[in-house]
């Protein structure tokens, strides 16, 4: 099942099938209580997430920017840049289950399944350069 919900991040989307079990080994499945902040603005990322259940608010410098849910993801940088810091915070405001790829995890991709690690990278970087 949670290769069918990573395929819907865009950057998960062009992989095989086989290739998509292999990221899918290297996340995590959690629940969080609402209130919980998942990412805190001006921190160092460590993780990647995709909202599987649940909702959360974006703010950044304290405004509102906007509201997540089930299909969104967020931090996906981290996978890529140990400095990169987070631009926002996310907050809970639901119960939520999250897939979390840590970037431990991710660079684990790189000595198990080289070229899916160089794929995702590509993509991720391509979104980024879109967004900034």
């Amino acid at each position: 099942m949670i290769q069918e919900r990573l395929k819907q991040v865009p950057f998960f989307s062009s992989i095989s099938k086989k290739d998509l079990g292999s990221v899918a080994q290297q996340t995590d499945e959690i629940d969080v209580s609402a209130g919980k902040v998942l990412a805190r603005q001006g921190d160092i990322g460590e993780e990647f997430f995709l909202i599987d259940a649940g909702t959360a608010e974006v703010t950044r410098d304290g405004q509102h920017l906007a509201n997540l849910g089930p299909g969104d993801f967020f931090g996906e940088m981290a996978l890529l840049e140990e400095t990169d810091r987070r631009n926002a915070t996310v907050t809970a405001t639901s119960a939520m289950s999250l897939i979390v790829m840590t970037r431990p995890s991710f660079r684990a991709l790189n000595r198990s399944q080289p070229a899916i690690h160089a794929a995702v990278s590509k993509a991720i970087a391509e979104r980024h350069a879109q967004v900034s």
